[in-house]
């Protein structure tokens, strides 16, 4: 019997669709962007219902009314999946996030504000039964029957899930529109269940934007990392992510283009974080926000701003800040 913590299997990030070359033939999953979870249900002589994070800590106590749907499974099952949540006709990422640091009463109040959905894409033991070595393709199978079986609905989902790699790439362009589904994730239908391994590949939908390049890191000489902003419906200019580190090319593109900010800057006495949830904080030396630059980003936004890293692909002089989209509007594009 598989007990908490289990290390779930990972994926490494690929810029486009593999072929079957590495992995075999292929199934192609709907990347959900929420919290990864894993579901113990007790066995037949009882017991708790256990949620398990990523990192392994056991979440139960902050998501009571999983626990309460978790009736509706059977028993000795262990589920592998993400925890959502679907607020005001769009996935939420703030919703959870409030729902992942709560507990106690605090915790069925969110519950009933904000529920919890589980997107189910893997089964690592069914009826007490471990699973880890079955293909992925026989696990899914069982997955299905368990759905079908047991009827499940909501807050039970099963990921979608396609062999045919033009469907895939489908999902690609056009399902990564809704907020919350952030890309695809590939898996061999071979492949047995590794815990800990990063032996499935990810690809995340990412799209050319603009923003206001605000701070560095480094000098305005030697720029490592650009702090960008938007400007909001009031005029305020808005942090809404960091660049990686700029390569050599690009430091020495942008160093002529930046000029020292004033004392009248926008961000004085802000505080940024190295990464997203970090409470270590990034050294910045504040420029004039009059430089638009074109980044590549990804569709994973929370409250306005990207939590994953962009990519700097050129300075746009062509661009007035005037034309950079407003603060929220995600990826969209600048005019010309």
């Amino acid at each position: 019997m598989l007990q908490p913590p289990v290390e779930p299997m990972l994926a490494q990030a690929r810029e486009s669709v593999p072929g079957p070359g590495t992995l075999g033939a292929l199934a192609f999953e709907a990347k959900f962007d929420g919290y990864r979870c894993l579901t113990f249900t007790p066995n037949e002589h009882g017991g708790p219902v256990l949620l398990q994070s990523r990192r392994g800590s056991l979440i139960q106590r902050r998501f009571p009314d999983l626990v309460r749907a978790a009736a509706q499974l059977p028993a000795g099952l262990v589920l592998d999946g993400e925890l959502v949540v679907w607020h005001e006709g769009r996935f939420s990422f703030e919703a959870l996030q409030r729902r992942a640091a709560s507990g106690g009463r605090t915790a069925e109040k969110l519950a009933a504000s904000y529920p919890a959905h589980y997107v189910a894409f893997d089964v690592l033991q069914m009826d007490g039964r471990e699973l880890l070595a079955e293909p992925y393709e026989r696990r899914r199978a069982l997955l299905e029957s368990l759905f079908t079986d047991h009827a499940l609905g909501a807050p039970w989902t099963l990921c979608p899930m396609t062999t045919d790699p033009v469907v895939a790439q489908e999902w690609l362009t056009s399902w990564t529109d809704v907020s919350g589904v952030e890309g695809i994730v590939i898996k061999g239908l071979r492949q047995r269940y590794l815990p800990g391994a990063r032996g499935w590949f990810k690809v995340r939908r990412r799209n050319t934007t603009e923003a206001i390049v605000g701070a560095v890191t480094g000098s305005l000489t030697r720029p490592q990392i650009l702090v960008l902003g938007r400007y909001d419906e009031d005029g305020t200019l808005r942090p809404v992510g960091r660049t990686v580190p700029l390569t050599p090319e690009r430091m020495r593109q942008m160093a002529g283009l930046l000029h020292q900010a004033g004392t009248d800057h926008p961000w004085t006495g802000v505080r940024f974080s190295s990464t997203w949830g970090s409470r270590e904080a990034l050294d910045v030396v504040l420029v004039q926000p009059e430089l638009v630059a074109e980044v590549d980003a990804d569709t994973a936004i929370d409250r306005g701003a990207w939590r994953h890293p962009l990519r700097l692909i050129r300075p746009r002089l062509d661009v007035t800040l005037h034309d950079v989209p407003r603060f929220g509007e995600g990826t969209a594009p600048a005019a010309g």
